[in-house]
């Protein structure tokens, strides 16, 4: 159904089954100031249904005023509820999350440089790329997770715009419906204050009856209330007036918000994939630079020590090679020590030569005094 060429429908009894219509009544004159009042401009068409609605209606029926456009406020009331389900909050929470969670994961995406030292470089490389693949694996997954979840609500923004649309023209015919009541109701007002009431009046004036003038206070008490009843056709229009603006600005933002879900999924999340290849690219270079470098560190670091080794081996062989089998300080203490010896020798035979007389001539001495001794023993 196109919603643009809904045509409107005036009805006086809008939820009852339709009676048999009454006999046409006079034309009632189209009430130009009413439209422009209202600011509305009707078609040829829609101003002859104005003139022979209004022409029908009948406020001394207290069912008609009561009933008096109430179907098209109903399909306002209806209207809102559709588009109230159309204006609540799209649930954008859970990618939220997800692109909280993978932000926090991309930032995490770096390498651990706990492992020191020359082995532990080594280690740490057998280690680190895996480590790097299974953050980017992780990081990948839910990145699709999130490109799927923006792809559906995308889906929906779309969907939400079709039906906003729909709903704009809905509210586009109520409005223009409830304008043709609106003005309809004022044409039979202001024909019944400029004819019906004054004549009413005038007879209760002339026959100076009770019943008379009650009749003309009645009449002008159900004009009364039919025209608060016009009034709130014209809160209900005015409503309807608010929601037009209402609706576009809702289309437009999920319009927005559609666009830069295809600009993240079209954009955003391919470079989000590029830049962790290119991450991993540069993390291969970086371990096979750091490699090399530990490397050349090695090779440097072995031919100092081997030269400092082999200058030290050198220089001690050089050494041992050009000394003697005795040096000349052990052959100078030796020959003194035997020197020192010899010296120690003659003197200790010169001492014992020396006591050997001594003892010689104590013992001549012993010898002599012995025999004297004797000798006088004899005598």
């Amino acid at each position: 159904m196109d919603n643009n060429n809904m045509m409107p429908e005036l009805t006086l009894t809008p939820f009852a089954e339709k009676p048999a219509e009454k006999p046409a009544e006079p034309e009632v004159p189209a009430a130009q100031d009413a439209e422009k009042d209202l600011g509305v401009t009707l078609t040829p068409e829609e101003k002859k249904m104005v003139a022979d609605f209004a022409a029908k209606i009948d406020i001394t029926d207290p069912n008609i005023v009561l009933q008096y456009g109430a179907g098209s406020q109903q399909k306002i009331a209806n209207f809102s509820d559709s588009a109230l389900q159309n204006v609540k909050t799209k649930d954008l929470g859970e990618v939220g999350d997800m692109i909280t969670s993978l932000v926090g994961e991309l930032r995490d995406f770096e390498d651990d440089d706990s492992t020191k030292g020359f082995l532990g470089f080594f280690k740490k490389q057998t280690n680190k790329l895996e480590q790097m693949k299974t953050k980017y694996d992780k990081v990948d997954v839910n990145v699709e997770k999130i490109a799927t979840a923006l792809e559906d609500h995308q889906v929906k923004l779309m969907k939400d715009v079709a039906v906003l649309d729909q709903l704009y023209n809905v509210n586009l015919a109520n409005f223009k419906e409830l304008s043709m009541y609106i003005v309809a109701g004022k044409q039979k007002l202001d024909e019944v204050r400029a004819n019906e009431l004054p004549a009413l009046i005038e007879k209760a004036k002339k026959s100076n009856l009770p019943e008379d003038t009650q009749a003309a206070n009645d009449m002008a008490a159900m004009c009364n209330r039919f025209e608060k009843k016009i009034h709130d056709l014209e809160l209900t229009r005015a409503i309807s007036i608010q929601m037009a603006p209402q609706i576009r600005l809702i289309q437009n933002n999920d319009t927005v918000m559609s666009e830069k879900i295809q600009t993240t999924l079209v954009n955003t999340i391919p470079l989000w994939k590029s830049q962790m290849v290119i991450a991993l690219g540069l993390a291969h270079s970086q371990q096979a630079l750091k490699a090399q470098q530990q490397v050349t560190d090695l090779t440097n670091e072995l031919l100092k020590k081997n030269a400092e080794a082999l200058k030290v081996s050198t220089i001690e062989t050089a050494k041992a090679s050009e000394r003697g089998i005795v040096d000349i300080e052990t052959l100078k203490q030796t020959n003194e020590t035997l020197i020192s010896t010899l010296d120690e020798v003659v003197q200790i035979q010169n001492d014992g030569r020396a006591k050997r007389k001594e003892a010689e001539a104590e013992l001549a001495r012993i010898e002599d005094q012995l025999k004297n001794k004797l000798l006088t023993m004899k005598g």
